[in-house]
């Protein structure tokens, strides 16, 4: 399997590597930018681990992790993936997604997002992608539910935390059927 590069006029997704996560070194260290994550990339060291295990994911063939690049910035931006990618079935899930603060709010996710779920629903043909969230995080919740997903349930205490807290995980999908309309209303713009 070989990771695809997605970009369009504002932001290039390409195959994130120990050889090039090291662009993403002083963005992971930025104070609260994965807050709402089990995951640590706080130091270059955590950044590295964090990058071996979805390299391994990708390698069996359940991760495909990107790296991101600003087109209008140029400049690197955080790191994306498609994960908990079951073939059988055609469901996946995007997320693991954190940008700088500098990047959010600039429309760089709605870029990101709408190039994935087109490789997702036309490319890959899938019938499914989902997107899970800390029920904590609101500003989180809000881009996926601008995008069009539906909240299908929230599972209670499913995921432990760095702090030992149990959070609560909301459960949002899109199916391949609700694309076309997503994609000609939600991303009209784009």
């Amino acid at each position: 399997m070989k990771t695809p590069t997605l970009e369009n006029e504002c932001v290039k997704l390409s195959p994130i590597t120990l050889d090039n996560y090291h662009h993403l070194i002083s963005i992971a260290q930025e104070k609260n930018l994965i807050y709402f994550s089990p995951s640590d990339i706080s130091t270059p060291e955590k950044l590295e681990t964090y990058i071996e295990v979805a390299l391994d994911g990708f390698q069996k063939k359940t991760v495909i992790p990107f790296i991101i690049y600003d087109k209008l910035k140029q400049t690197y931006a955080g790191s994306t993936r498609f994960g908990l990618i079951n073939w059988e079935n055609k469901v996946l899930h995007i997320g693991w997604t954190w940008i700088g603060h500098e990047f959010q709010g600039s429309g760089l996710n709605t870029h990101m997002k709408f190039l994935m779920l087109q490789y997702a629903f036309e490319i890959l043909e899938f019938e499914k992608v989902e997107f899970r969230i800390d029920d904590r995080n609101q500003k989180s919740r809000k881009a996926v539910e601008k995008l069009g997903a539906t909240l299908e349930g929230i599972l209670r205490k499913d995921t432990l935390m760095n702090a030992g807290y149990r959070r609560n995980t909301c459960c949002y999908g899109i199916l391949k059927e609700e694309w076309p309309n997503i994609k000609s209303t939600v991303f009209k713009s784009l």
